[in-house]
C-alpha cells in the first residue's frame, strides 16, 4: 500500500474544491433558468389579459362618461371619471409594488448548498 504525500492530498482537495465550485454555480445557474421560465410563462398570460381587459376597460369607461353626462356636463363627467381612474390605478401600483418586493428570485437552494460547502471546507482545514 502506498501513502500518499500530503503535496498530492492537497492537490486532490484543490481539485475537488474547484469541481464543487463549478458544480454549485451550474445549480444556481439552473435554479435562475427554473424560476425564469417560471416568470415569463406569467408574465406573458398577464399581458394577454392586461390587452383584453384594457379593450374592456376602455368601452366602461367611455360608458360611465355617457352615464354622468346625464347629470352634469361631458367635461366635467369625463373629469371626474379620470379622477376617479387615477386614485383606482394608484392603488393597484402600489400592490402590484408590494408583491413584486416579496418575490423570492435568489436561488435559495444554492446558497444554502454553499453554506454547507463552506462548513465544509472549514472544517477541512
Amino acid at each position: 500500500m502506498q501513502r500518499e504525500s500530503i503535496s498530492e492530498l492537497l492537490s486532490q482537495v484543490a481539485h475537488n474544491s474547484a469541481t464543487l465550485v463549478r458544480n454549485e454555480i451550474e445549480l444556481a445557474k439552473q435554479e435562475l433558468r427554473e424560476a425564469l421560465k417560471s416568470i415569463s410563462s406569467g408574465v406573458i398570460l398577464i399581458a394577454v389579459g392586461g390587452v383584453i381587459a384594457f379593450a374592456a376597460f376602455l368601452t366602461f369607461c367611455a360608458a360611465i362618461v355617457i352615464g354622468l353626462s346625464y347629470v352634469m356636463t361631458p367635461g366635467i363627467a369625463a373629469l371626474v371619471t379620470g379622477i376617479a381612474l387615477v386614485v383606482i390605478a394608484g392603488i393597484v401600483a402600489y400592490i402590484g409594488l408590494r408583491v413584486i418586493k416579496k418575490s423570492h428570485l435568489a436561488p435559495q437552494k444554492t446558497i444554502e448548498t454553499l453554506k454547507e460547502t463552506k462548513k465544509w471546507l472549514k472544517e477541512m482545514t
